[in-house]
């Protein structure tokens, strides 16, 4: 039987568990250069005893921005600062994925620089309200994207891809869920395209395929990764029957070879198991648990074969070295999600570097 804490190859990475660092948007890139910080390499750097860290969302181009500082990695200063952080890692004995993340309708005009406005797939703003420097705002109706602003995005995609890699990352994971720009395009309620970007399935599976497509070009299918999150209503997304557009999704992206593909779960399990037989490759799963963080009981879909590895998100900020703990049961710091916004870390005491 196969446990948590066996090794395994991912993307020809040899990994020594399978425990994975989930990616937490923590907005901790002060400054005009939207750049890494020393606190961040540390942050990372004493998580690196996961089998696999995927960071933070990282936006691919100014536009992409949906949160106060959130990191890029579309500009050389960007590239040089996040050396700071996978060095950091890898002399931990780490492996780390940069997540990149485009927010697309999601974010405000008071977060982009030089004018811009977010952007969708459709001019339809989402409900609900995103956190500003100013404190919250309303969405706003999004710019819809033209063809060759498409065309752009992908390419802003595969530069930042490349960029990751000159940053000493070990390869990126694509977002693809939780309502941003990918999955924005995914579902029916937020894209009204009737052109080859839209409509029915084929073209609303268009962006996520095309953008895999140009990240394995640019670095490599080994060292690219998806997330997905079938039918999770974040962000103002409506998916009431997902199954067709991700089993189809699934079906084009499999024969890119990825590294992986990370499934957060949502509350209908039935759809997991159809996605984990469609997938040829390695099959990474952050569980649904809500309203709960995911805890130690999660290792046993290891265990049954439902996933390669299992991804925590709060439960590792509050015990950054949670494979060890794992592994012996425990003692775990319990996750005080009223402290902290987008994966702060705030409150946790018995690892006081940690204080921002």
């Amino acid at each position: 039987m196969t446990t948590p804490f066996d090794p395994i190859v991912l993307g020809g990475k040899h990994l020594a568990n399978r425990v994975a660092m989930a990616p937490m948007t923590r907005s901790r890139a002060f400054g005009p250069g939207a750049e890494p910080t020393e606190l961040m390499a540390t942050y990372y750097a004493q998580r690196a005893g996961a089998g696999l860290i995927v960071t933070e969302g990282i936006q691919p181009s100014p536009v992409g921005q949906g949160y106060p500082d959130t990191p890029g990695l579309h500009t050389p200063g960007q590239v040089r600062a996040w050396r700071t952080v996978t060095d950091a890692v890898h002399r931990e004995g780490g492996v780390i994925f940069a997540q990149l993340m485009h927010t697309g309708r999601v974010g405000h005009p008071s977060l982009l620089p030089d004018g811009l406005v977010p952007v969708g797939p459709s001019a339809v703003a989402a409900e609900g309200q995103v956190f500003t420097h100013e404190g919250p705002k309303d969405f706003v109706t999004p710019r819809e994207l033209s063809e060759a602003d498409i065309r752009q995005t992908i390419a802003d995609f595969a530069e930042a891809a490349r960029n990751a890699v000159e940053a000493g990352f070990d390869g990126v994971e694509i977002h693809g869920a939780n309502g941003y720009l990918i999955h924005q395009f995914l579902a029916p309620n937020s894209n009204l395209r009737t052109d080859g970007w839209g409509g029915d399935t084929e073209g609303r599976v268009r962006l996520a395929i095309e953008v895999a497509t140009a990240v394995a070009g640019a670095i490599g299918s080994h060292r690219v990764g998806l997330r997905i999150s079938p039918g999770n209503p974040y962000n103002d997304i409506a998916e009431d029957a997902p199954d067709e557009v991700y089993l189809a999704l699934l079906d084009r992206l499999a024969g890119l070879d990825l590294a992986y593909l990370h499934l957060l779960e949502g509350p209908n399990r039935d759809l997991t198991p159809r996605l984990r037989k469609s997938w040829p490759g390695a099959f990474i799963i952050n569980p649904f648990t809500h309203p709960d963080a995911t805890g130690p009981e999660a290792l046993k879909l290891i265990e049954d074969g439902t996933a390669d590895m299992v991804a925590y998100g709060a439960l590792f900020l509050a015990n950054p070295d949670l494979p060890r703990r794992l592994a012996a049961g425990g003692p775990f710091n319990t996750p005080d999600t009223a402290t902290f916004y987008g994966g702060d870390h705030r409150g946790y005491t018995d690892y006081p570097a940690l204080t921002a």
